[in-house]
């Protein structure tokens, strides 16, 4: 594929009166949320499935730290995968290799071999490929619009997100039912079939995404390529001598590993704090401020992720273990539980967004970011009650996970967007890339985590108590943000942003 010159993208406005390149990208975001959230829907329960049920067998405090690894991975590799875009493969290029690498990682994991080898190096493909395809996609769909109106930009996010919310709906609400309780490759194969889908359409429509993304936009010198080089050899050998030495030693098994990545993002999330603070010499003190009153919202958030981004895992162990399924008249698999909370997303969008425009400056941002933990540690308050009545023997009726999943929901529409939004206000100029990345640390650090708590509080205090702990720090932090909400706010004043920061665009399903 050249890269030959296109027409304007900016002259063609024939998808909802968007860019025709906004309809090439809405379609391949579509289907890689179907694979991505398809996947995560059974991905718990196959680990989980005993061998007769062509499952691997795991005890649920060994499969959910793995399954909350594959949920906040995602957002670790977008680190890597944004640079290697901004200066190597250009945006067009990752999005095109990271779909080709997750189709990739689900065949492996849909071909029916005994052993999990080919799993796990499918579940390392698919995050591996999410890293270049996730972050770069919604960074084309800015540069479609480039010298446009903020306005017409919002409108074509809006629209954006609109393929991101039915991907992911789809996805969770077919790839369970093909995967029955002993289909587990057959749920894989269509979620390969999904990302197949969507780089079909990624490559018919190219030619429509004019040059949008052609081409790195600050490509390595000379000199960099050497060192970029050099530091990538010495980071691949020492992570090779560091895995033959765990498999030597027999300490590398499916538990350390989620503990090794967890402790890895965790060290990337405050050396990047650090990074930043380096880098904020060329800032004035004001900005200096905002960022000051960023570290208090970024702790924040990773509490928020540590219990909403469990879905996928711990939820749905929940579901499978205590909710009766069969409880509506109809089987509903464990994984599909999780669609409560796109249908409630979808319902909730606009309304939040109404009601933060009618707010303005009256409820400031730490005081959403606080309501929003508060509402995700009541929902698990919840699920601590309902665990005691699952502890009694009594199945929990379906229709009270709708209250968990409306009260997650809830929580994340007072985060996640706002989240975003204050990001780019707080960022100065010539580190808005940067702080994007610390915020895409939040769940990178917060879902392993909470895989990790569940790991080491359930055999010894057991599940009805780890709801309450982890429900317990979430509200504390809660009441903490929002007894220092005033003096944040000041410190954002302080540099240049009010503490209005507004949802613009409805979010995903799950974050982002």
């Amino acid at each position: 594929m050249s890269h030959r010159e296109y027409p304007a993208a900016g002259r063609e406005k024939t998808f909802f009166g968007h860019p025709r390149g906004l309809a090439v990208l809405f379609g391949t975001e579509m289907w890689e949320r179907f694979s991505f959230y398809g996947l995560q829907g059974i991905l718990l329960t196959f680990l989980t499935a005993s061998v007769l049920q062509n499952g691997l067998g795991l005890s649920d405090t060994v499969a959910v730290p793995i399954a909350s690894l594959y949920s906040g991975a995602v957002y670790l590799t977008s680190l890597p995968g944004g640079w290697l875009a901004d200066r190597v493969l250009g945006a067009r290029r990752a999005v095109l290799i990271g779909g080709v690498i997750i189709m990739c990682g689900h065949i492996s994991m849909a071909i029916p071999v005994e052993g999990p080898g080919l799993v796990f190096f499918g579940l390392f493909l698919v995050v591996l490929g999410s890293g270049l395809l996730k972050p770069n996609i919604s960074v084309m769909v800015g540069r479609l619009y480039d010298g446009d109106s903020d306005a017409r930009r919002d409108s074509g996010f809006s629209v954006f997100y609109m393929g991101i919310n039915l991907g992911g709906f789809l996805g969770i609400l077919v790839t369970p039912y093909l995967a029955g309780d002993d289909r587990w490759h057959l749920g894989f194969g269509a979620a390969a079939v999904g990302m197949a889908l969507g780089l079909l359409w990624y490559v018919r429509g190219w030619s429509r995404l004019t040059n949008t993304g052609i081409g790195p936009s600050r490509p390595l010198e000379g000199a960099e390529r050497g060192k970029v080089v050099r530091v990538v050899v010495i980071a691949l050998v020492a992570t090779a001598v560091a895995v033959a030495i765990w498999a030597a030693t027999g300490t590398l098994t499916l538990s350390t590993v989620p503990t090794v990545v967890t402790v890895l993002s965790i060290v990337a999330a405050v050396w990047y704090f650090v990074y930043i603070f380096g880098q904020a010499k060329d800032v004035t003190p004001a900005e200096k401020s905002g960022l000051r009153a960023y570290v208090g919202l970024f702790i924040a958030s990773v509490v928020f992720w540590m219990l909403y981004l469990q879905m996928g895992s711990i939820l749905t162990a929940f579901a499978s273990n205590s909710v009766d399924l069969d409880s509506w008249g109809f089987h509903l698999p464990a994984g599909g539980v999780q669609n409560f909370n796109s249908i409630f997303i979808l319902i909730f969008s606009p309304i939040f967004g109404a009601i933060w425009l009618k707010t303005g400056t009256g409820f400031g941002t730490a005081y959403k970011f606080a309501l929003g933990v508060g509402l995700t540690g009541l929902s698990w308050v919840f699920l601590g009650w309902l665990q005691g009545r699952a502890d009694g023997g009594v199945l929990v009726a379906l229709g009270w996970m709708v209250v968990v999943y409306l009260l997650l929901t809830w929580g994340e529409l007072c985060v996640s967007p706002v989240g975003l939004s204050v990001t780019t206000q707080l960022a100065p100029s010539t580190l808005k890339g940067q702080l994007m990345g610390v915020w895409f640390l939040g769940p990178a650090v917060g879902t392993p985590l909470g895989g990790q708590a569940y790991a080491f509080l359930v055999p010894r205090v057991g599940e009805q108590a780890f709801f309450y702990i982890l429900a317990g720090l979430a509200i504390l932090t809660a009441v903490v943000l929002a007894l220092f909400s005033p003096a944040l706010h000041r410190l954002m004043g302080q540099g240049g942003h009010g503490p209005d920061a507004v949802m613009e665009t409805p979010p995903e399903p799950r974050p982002r």
